[in-house]
C-alpha cells in the first residue's frame, strides 16, 4: 500500500491508511482568518456553527441561506437587486443549464469589473514579472486608468455587449486590463495562450466568432525568442469575422505587423483620460450573462467552449479566494498559468478582493527551479500557487526554497492540476520546516474554481486534500449512484454551484452540456475523476475514471501508481496505460518511463521498479511491459494525456488522438505509435 493517504479503493479493495499529519491551524486561525470572522458574522445573523464542517453541512443543505450570505458578506452590488436566490429550486435535479428555470438570483443586473476596479491599493495592484521585458507594477489608479481607456478604445472599433473580444497574448497586464475593459462593456472575453498552434487557437476561436483579436508578436521563454507573428497572421487569416486586430509588440517593442491596430493607439493618449469605470458608466448585465469562455483542453476533438457568466463567477471566486483561501488586501497572490488555463482567470479574481495578483510569463525552469522562488521571494508572495508537476520536480531536483529566497512572507503552497502526492506534501513540510499549508485544490475550467482544497480552519495530512470547498456537495457515488464514505468512488457534485457553466457556446437546446455532465447519474454533475472523501471531509482524488486500472476486479487510480515509479530517483516522469481484453482476461499493462537525464532503463531498474509495485502496491498493478520514452506528453496546464495516449496504444493515429497544439510538448506523442496493439 502506498504510504502516508494514498486513496482508498473501498468496493475494489481495502482500506486505506490516512496521510500523516503536516498541519494543524493555529490557535488563533479562528480569530483571524477571513472564514473565522465570517463564522462569527454569521453567528450574529442566528446562524452559529461549531466549525468548518457544520459551516459546510449548512452551505450544502441550504443553498439559499448560504449564497445569499456570500453575496451580502462580499458585498456585491448589483444596479438591479435579485428576486430570489435561486430560481425554481425545488425542481427535481436542479441544475443551472439544465433546464430554463433553472437560474441563480434572477433579477440581479450587475457588471464584474466593477468589482474588480473598487479596491483602493495601498501598494501596487498588479506585479508582472516577464523573461521578455523588464517588471512592471501598476498602482489601482493606474490599473483603473487602462481599463477605461482601454474601454473607450474597443468601443471605438464596434465592441459592444454580446461581442466576442478573443485574445492571443501571454500572462501580462495588457491582458488584465483588455479582459476587465471588455467585460465592462458587456462584451465576452476569451484567451489562448501564445505557446498554442494555429490550428488549437482557430479550433476555440472559430466557434466563438470574435470581432476582435488582441495578439503578440512573439515572447521570450528562458532564453529562447519565440516569433509568433506567422501564427498571428494565420488566425487573422482563419477568423473571418474579425473588424480589427490589435496587436501588442511584446518581443520587439518597436514593431507593427501590418494592418493591425498597436496596443498604445487602442489606448490612445495617457493625457486624454477616458470615463472611469464605474457601476454608473459600465453594462449591467444579467447574472447569468456570459462574461468568459474558457475550454476544455482539447485533446481529442474540439475543445468545449465553456460559458461562465458575471454574477457567478463573482460570488465563486469571491467566496474561493478570500473564505477558503484567506486572501484579502496586503496580500500578493501568484499563480504560474498562462492565458490558455482557468487558472488564469481565478489569478485575475485576487482583484475582488483587494489581492494583488503577481504575473508571471516565461519559462518557471530557467535559469534554474529556483527561479519562481526567488521571484517570490523578491516581490514578498503570501500565497505561492503552482502544480504538482513543478513540487515534485523541485524535490527531484534538489531544489531548497528557503535556502534560494527569503520567504518569511509565504503563508500558504497552493497545489492543482494533478494529484499532489504525499511526498510532494512532506518535501513542501520539509524545506519551510511545517510552517507553510499546502492548499492542494482541484476543480476545473467547467466550473472555473476549486469544488475541494483547503481551509484555515482544518489540518493538512500528507497525500490529502484537506476538505470539500463551502457550498459544493462533492460526494463519491458507488456504481449504484449510492454516496459512499471512506471508499473510492465517482467524484460528483449533488447540488448546484454558481459558477457551474451557463451553458456551451452554440449549445442551443443544453444538449451537448446535459450530456457532458449529467447522463452518469440524471441530476448530478458527474465530474470523471476517482475520489475518496471521508468523514472528516478530507478526501483523494485519484485520476480520471476513464483511465481507471482494473486489474483482476481491483480497481485503482492511475496518480496511486504515479506515486510509487515517480518516487524512484531515476524516474522523472511516467505514464500508465491500461488495455482492457473483450474477451475479460487482464487485458495488458504498459507503464512508460521517462528517465532522468544520464540514466538507462536497463533490466536490473525494471526488476527494481516491479518488486517496489509489487510491495508497495499491488501484486496485480506490476506492469505487463515498461518501456522507456523520451517524454510524457502534457497539456499546457500541466495533465498528463491518459486517454489519448491509450487511443494511440489502439490504433488511433497520433494527429487524431489529440490535438499538438493544446499539448506543452507534441513531439512526444510520437514515441508511442509503435507500442500500438496491432488491429
Amino acid at each position: 500500500m502506498v504510504r502516508g493517504g494514498a486513496a482508498g479503493r473501498g468496493m475494489f479493495g481495502s482500506m486505506p491508511d490516512r496521510g500523516e499529519l503536516l498541519w494543524e491551524p493555529p490557535a488563533e486561525a479562528a480569530e483571524h482568518s477571513r472564514v473565522g470572522r465570517y463564522l462569527r458574522w454569521l453567528a450574529d445573523r442566528g446562524h452559529a456553527f461549531e466549525g468548518y464542517h457544520d459551516l459546510w453541512a449548512w452551505s450544502v443543505d441550504d443553498l439559499a441561506g448560504f449564497w445569499g450570505s456570500v453575496w451580502e458578506w462580499s458585498d456585491i452590488r448589483a444596479a438591479t437587486p435579485y428576486e430570489t436566490v435561486l430560481g425554481d429550486e425545488h425542481r427535481t435535479g436542479f441544475m443551472p443549464g439544465a433546464h430554463p428555470a433553472h437560474r441563480w438570483f434572477p433579477g440581479a443586473t450587475l457588471n464584474y469589473a466593477d468589482h474588480a476596479l473598487r479596491t483602493r491599493f495601498d501598494g501596487p495592484a498588479l506585479i508582472a514579472h516577464s523573461q521578455t521585458r523588464p517588471p512592471i507594477e501598476l498602482t489601482g489608479k493606474e490599473l483603473a486608468d487602462q481599463v477605461a481607456r482601454c474601454r473607450r478604445g474597443l468601443a471605438a472599433l464596434g465592441v459592444g455587449r454580446g461581442d466576442r473580444v478573443a485574445a492571443y497574448l501571454p500572462n501580462v497586464p495588457e491582458a488584465v486590463v483588455a479582459m476587465l475593459a471588455t467585460a465592462s462593456l458587456g462584451a465576452i472575453w476569451s484567451s489562448c495562450a501564445p505557446e498554442f498552434g494555429t490550428r488549437s487557437v482557430l479550433d476555440r476561436l472559430r466557434q466563438i466568432e470574435p470581432a476582435v483579436l488582441l495578439a503578440v508578436d512573439g515572447y521570450r521563454y528562458g532564453a529562447k525568442e519565440v516569433d509568433r507573428t506567422g501564427e498571428v497572421a494565420a488566425i487573422r487569416a482563419g477568423l473571418p469575422t474579425l473588424r480589427a486586430t490589435v496587436t501588442l509588440p511584446y518581443l520587439h517593442p518597436d514593431g507593427r505587423l501590418e494592418g493591425t491596430t498597436t496596443w498604445a493607439e487602442l489606448l490612445g493618449d495617457p493625457d486624454d483620460p477616458a470615463p472611469p469605470v464605474t457601476p454608473e458608466l459600465s453594462e449591467q448585465v444579467p447574472f447569468d450573462h456570459p462574461l468568459y469562455v474558457l475550454y476544455s483542453s482539447g485533446t481529442t476533438g474540439l475543445p468545449k467552449p465553456i460559458v461562465h457568466g458575471h454574477g457567478g463567477i463573482l460570488l465563486e471566486h469571491h467566496k474561493a479566494l478570500a473564505l477558503q483561501n484567506d486572501l484579502g488586501p496586503g496580500d500578493r497572490f501568484f499563480w504560474f498559468s498562462t492565458t490558455g488555463w482557468m487558472m488564469w482567470n481565478f489569478l485575475v479574481s485576487g482583484l475582488l478582493v483587494g489581492a494583488t495578483p503577481v504575473l508571471f510569463d516565461g519559462d518557471p525552469g530557467a535559469p534554474d527551479l529556483g527561479a519562481l522562488w526567488r521571484l517570490a521571494g523578491e516581490v514578498g508572495v503570501t500565497y505561492f500557487g503552482t502544480s504538482a508537476p513543478f513540487l515534485l520536480a523541485c524535490r527531484k531536483a534538489g531544489v531548497h526554497p528557503a535556502a534560494e529566497a527569503d520567504l518569511s512572507a509565504l503563508r500558504t503552497i497552493g497545489s492543482t492540476g494533478a494529484p499532489l502526492p504525499a511526498e510532494g506534501f512532506r518535501w513542501v513540510h520539509d524545506e519551510l520546516e511545517g510552517r507553510v499549508p499546502v492548499a492542494s485544490i482541484s476543480g476545473g475550467t467547467d466550473v472555473c474554481t476549486a469544488f475541494v482544497g483547503w481551509s484555515p480552519l482544518v489540518p493538512v495530512r500528507a497525500g490529502e486534500i484537506p476538505c470539500r470547498y463551502l457550498g459544493a456537495k462533492v460526494e463519491a457515488f458507488d456504481e449504484l449512484g449510492n454516496p459512499v464514505v471512506g471508499e473510492q468512488g465517482e467524484l460528483v457534485i449533488s447540488a448546484p454551484l454558481p459558477s457551474m457553466p451557463v451553458g456551451f457556446w452554440g449549445d442551443v437546446d443544453g444538449a451537448r452540456y446535459r450530456a457532458a455532465y449529467f447522463e452518469g447519474f440524471p441530476g448530478v454533475w458527474t465530474h470523471g475523476d476517482w475520489i475518496t472523501v471521508y468523514e472528516d471531509g478530507a478526501c483523494v482524488i485519484t485520476g480520471r475514471s476513464d483511465a481507471t486500472l482494473n486489474r483482476g476486479g481491483v480497481r485503482m487510480g492511475t496518480a496511486e501508481l504515479y506515486s510509487v515509479v515517480e518516487a524512484q530517483p531515476e524516474i522523472a516522469d511516467s505514464l500508465v496505460i491500461h488495455l482492457e481484453d473483450p474477451e475479460g482476461g487482464p487485458g495488458r499493462l504498459l507503464l512508460f518511463v521517462q528517465p532522468v537525464e544520464g540514466v538507462e532503463v536497463d533490466d536490473e531498474l525494471r526488476a527494481r521498479l516491479a518488486r517496489t509495485l509489487r510491495t508497495e502496491l499491488s501484486p496485480r498493478h506490476v506492469p505487463d511491459e515498461l518501456h522507456a520514452v523520451p517524454g510524457i506528453p502534457r497539456t499546457l496546464s500541466g495533465k498528463k494525456l491518459e486517454v489519448p495516449v491509450k487511443r494511440i496504444l489502439t490504433g488511433t493515429p497520433p494527429d487524431e488522438a489529440a490535438s499538438r497544439g493544446s499539448l506543452a510538448n507534441p513531439e512526444t506523442l510520437d514515441a508511442f505509435a509503435p507500442f500500438a496493439t496491432p488491429s
